[in-house]
């Protein structure tokens, strides 16, 4: 039998008492008086006391016994530790005070779990199995299906041309598709990068569309390559075909296209739609034209050249000279720099290296400006994107590319933006009007487009590098409410700026006064489990960032304060568990944002994902109490503006000094 277990194990705290006992002397023999008098003691008497360590009072059991009941006690201790950790924490999370929670106000019911949204004028968009749907954003009511596709939507791009909108799908084999969504019709424009041949199949990566839809880029993957396919977009004659449908007929419309033949209308019976949405394919719209095809950078490789004058006079022209581009380096010279490389860090060159990953590439439509202004001889509309911006991973040079070209055209950049780094994130304001470069480093350099001049350089503190960046429509603070100045605002831009460290920083710049930065957020170092990891700014609330943490919470931030004004939540069955991918969308004019309702549980393979009941959620900000004032009274007269540094942006220079005048003849007035 197992030996008496010792008080000890019944009681987690015993152990530490036993261990704070301090060591004490025990008699051999049985215990006497002794003699008043010292002279009488016995000089033997340390002989007969032994001493006794409390913490090895069980040593004397046999093993494996006197294993298993230290094993049982450093297992009582740990988890008592665990008991106190966890107490501890639920007792500080009591004492935190909690902003206000507001449920959603609508909700839409999928069958099947979607993968991404997207929302343009009254309209939302949310790709998913085989297809994607049209939901109308004020009654969450479903409109249209659009489910011909053999694969899943990955992603979804829907922008606004006016009266129509262009919705460009991406699926799982990385097509791309180009609709016209235009008067209750849905036509399909073309499958851009569909080919015959699966073994030829390229895979869409990334896309973007310029504002106003006149272009469209998409960087493209495939047998080992990649590049960026920039096309034109004739919107101009796209509308004309639609309004007068016989002429764009297609008589020869007999061709195979098995995954995207004409459906049947849908009709309110089995949709509960509102407005009548029908696919017309048998109309043949214009096609998009190619206009350039941009590859990465090629790596600096040696020359054959002697002498620098044998190098000019190869060259056709002096293009590009001193801008980063079109090296030369001997050969000799470029392999003494490697033995001088491989020599200096041998150690860490030792063993086996991965390959390479290909190199991607961030790129942005922009307008005319002082930077990226058009020759006198080309004329382009007003609004209109003329120049590409490109950057490269593992890339120091951000390149500017001409968008007045064919595709015979030679491939040059017309300008080149050096950095000290390579270039990590970039970001581009809604506005086209700024432009972020972050470096790897931590550097963030951030450029005025419209008046051509960079605003300045800031670093992040030690240790923060960039995760994304997030502009802010620029706004001050009149009597303790955030509020957008009316009219434009000149060399004035705020961003949000998420490390890699799940901070969150504001960078603010103001003329040639320099940009500043402050911490938002600070890292997560006692709540592992809010760290950020997704944020969006809210156009319709000045000032207002949505922060999504890692553990489901969704929270409204007042960068000025900073502080937290509200809280957004689906119904509880929707809370996810563990760390969060957030799908979430927010509307550009109207005070909405979109939450995918996310089970608590992960779906064990794709397939049965696809068949997982899930919700959208609609929050509306004019519902809820705290917001409503907010995003109703959102600006501000030039009148109202206290701030002289952004009156005198804001204001025309004749403005200004009428409306001093008029100050100055009002104070005269008053003391008379």
């Amino acid at each position: 039998m197992f030996p008496e277990l010792p008080s000890v194990l019944s009681a987690p705290m015993g152990s530490r008492t036993q261990k704070m006992r301090l060591p004490m002397f025990t008699q051999k023999g049985l215990l006497e008086v002794p003699s008043p008098t010292e002279k009488d003691w016995s000089q033997d008497d340390d002989e007969d006391y032994v001493f006794r360590d409390p913490d090895r009072e069980r040593d004397s059991l046999p093993q494996p016994y006197r294993m298993i009941n230290k094993l049982v006690t450093l297992l009582f201790d740990r988890a008592w530790e665990v008991i106190e950790e966890r107490d501890t924490l639920r007792q500080a999370e009591l004492s935190r005070t909690q902003p206000t929670t507001y449920p959603p106000v609508m909700e839409s019911k999928l069958n099947q779990m979607p993968n991404c949204m997207a929302i343009c004028q009254d309209y939302v968009f949310i790709g998913g199995a085989k297809g994607f749907s049209i939901y109308n954003l004020y009654n969450a009511k479903r409109i249209y299906v659009w489910d011909k596709l053999k694969v899943d939507v990955t992603s979804i791009w829907a922008t606004d041309l006016g009266s129509e909108i262009l919705v460009a799908p991406v699926d799982e084999m990385g097509i791309v598709r180009l609709l016209y969504f235009y008067k209750g019709g849905l036509f399909l424009i073309k499958a851009i990068n569909e080919v015959d041949d699966t073994s030829k199949q390229t895979t869409c990566v990334k896309m973007e569309v310029s504002q106003g839809g006149d272009f469209a880029a998409l960087l493209l993957q495939g047998a080992g390559d990649i590049w960026l396919d920039v096309y034109k977009l004739p919107k101009e004659s796209w509308l004309k075909e639609v309004e007068h449908p016989q002429l764009a007929l297609n008589p020869k419309k007999k061709g195979r296209q098995p995954q995207l033949n004409t459906p049947e209308p849908m009709t309110s019976d089995n949709l509960e739609m509102d407005t009548n949405i029908c696919f017309k394919g048998d109309i043949k719209l214009s096609l998009p034209v190619h206009i350039l095809k941009i590859k990465p950078p090629k790596p600096v490789t040696g020359t054959t050249f002697k002498s620098p004058l044998e190098v000019f006079a190869k060259i056709e022209d002096c293009y590009g000279l001193g801008s980063g581009q079109n090296h030369f380096i001997k050969d000799s010279q470029w392999e003494q720099h490697t033995a001088i490389f491989k020599a200096t860090y041998k150690k860490y060159l030792d063993g086996e290296w991965e390959e390479e990953p290909l190199s991607t590439a961030t790129f942005y439509f922009l307008l005319p400006s002082c930077i990226t202004a058009m020759p006198m001889e080309v004329k382009s509309p007003s609004g209109v994107a003329c120049v590409l911006g490109i950057h490269w991973t593992r890339h120091h040079n951000f390149l500017l590319y001409s968008l007045n070209r064919t595709l015979k055209d030679r491939v040059d950049p017309e300008g080149v933006w050096p950095c000290a780094a390579p270039i990590a994130v970039s970001q581009l304001s809604s506005c086209s009007s700024y432009l972020v470069l972050a470096c790897e480093d931590g550097v963030l350099t951030l450029w005025d487009l419209a008046e051509g001049f960079p605003l300045g350089v800031i670093a992040l503190p030690e240790g923060c590098f960039c995760q994304s960046i997030h502009f802010l429509k620029y706004f001050v603070v009149h009597k303790g409410q955030n509020m957008y100045p009316e009219g434009p605002v000149k060399s004035h831009t705020m961003c949000v700026v998420l490390c890699t460290d799940a901070s969150l920083h504001l960078v603010a710049a103001k003329g040639s006064q320099g940009p500043t930065s402050r911490v938002l957020v600070e890292r997560p170092v006692k709540h592992p489990d809010e760290a950020i990891c997704a944020v969006a700014p809210v156009p319709a609330l000045p000032g207002m960032v949505l922060v999504f943490s890692r553990n489901g919470s969704v929270q409204l931030l007042d960068v000025a304060k900073p502080q937290v004004v509200c809280a957004f939540a689906p119904p509880g069955t929707h809370h996810p568990a563990g760390h969060w991918t957030p799908v979430f969308v927010v509307s550009l004019q109207q005070p909405y944002f979109l939450l995918r309702g996310d089970p608590p549980g992960e779906p064990e393979s794709t397939d049965s994902a696809s068949d997982v009941q899930s919700s959208v959620f609609y929050f509306h900000f004019d519902a809820y109490p705290l917001l409503e004032n907010t995003s109703r009274n959102c600006t501000i007269p030039h009148t109202d503006v206290t701030d002289g540094t952004v009156l005198a942006q804001v204001v025309p220079l004749e403005k200004r000094c009428e409306s001093f005048l008029q100050r100055r003849l009002k104070r005269l007035s008053r003391t008379e």
